[in-house]
């Protein structure tokens, strides 16, 4: 039966007990056994009709919710724990970054002082290489004056002695002497 016929003979089976009412005209509290055959029997074909009809819509309606609700729990639990899964890895991703970034940190830090101390080092050793040419540039130079002033001096002497004797002594011979007589002065000092 389609729900049309089932409203219609409910209305049907309704309205026949309200007319065996009227004809007898008793009070609304007084007992009918006519009435109460029709109402027992309405309510029974009425609960047939539900059983055959109704009730298995009912229950299949019922019962695709459940499933529908069971399938949707499994999935939230089955999101959930998907979603703790990314947590915990995301957790270890964050960790290994920081972690890696640390030894970068460190690895910059080492590197950056060992280039400090390589230019540190580098820096010494060039001061240290113009220290040494400066001591002997100073030693070629006073060396150098050292020999220019024994020059003169061995000139000056030569003119003086000269002066002294009287004749002109510029010969290799007299250049030897006074140069081997500053040369033992040299080594007494």
């Amino acid at each position: 039966m389609n729900r049309l016929g089932l409203a219609g003979l409910t209305l049907l089976l309704g309205v026949a007990p309200a007319m065996a009412q009227e004809e007898h005209g008793g009070g609304p509290l007084s007992p009918e056994p006519g009435l109460m055959i029709w109402t027992v029997f309405i309510f029974l074909l009425l609960m047939v009709v539900l059983k055959k009809f109704a009730w298995p819509a009912i229950l299949g309606a019922v019962e695709a919710r459940e499933q529908a609700l069971e399938a949707q729990i499994a999935e939230a639990e089955r999101n959930r724990a998907e979603s703790a899964a990314l947590l915990v890895e995301h957790k270890k991703l964050v960790a290994e970054a920081k972690a890696q970034a640390h030894g970068v940190i460190v690895e910059a830090r080492a590197v950056a002082e060992k280039e400090r101390a390589v230019a540190l080092e580098r820096t010494k050793q060039e001061q240290e290489e113009l220290l040494a040419r400066a001591r002997r540039e100073i030693q070629a130079e006073r060396d150098r004056a050292v020999a220019d002033l024994r020059s003169e001096a061995v000139d000056l002497s030569l003119a003086a002695a000269s002066k002294l004797i009287g004749t002109r002594l510029d010969s290799a011979a007299d250049r030897k002497l006074v140069l081997d007589y500053l040369a033992t002065l040299d080594g007494q000092h």
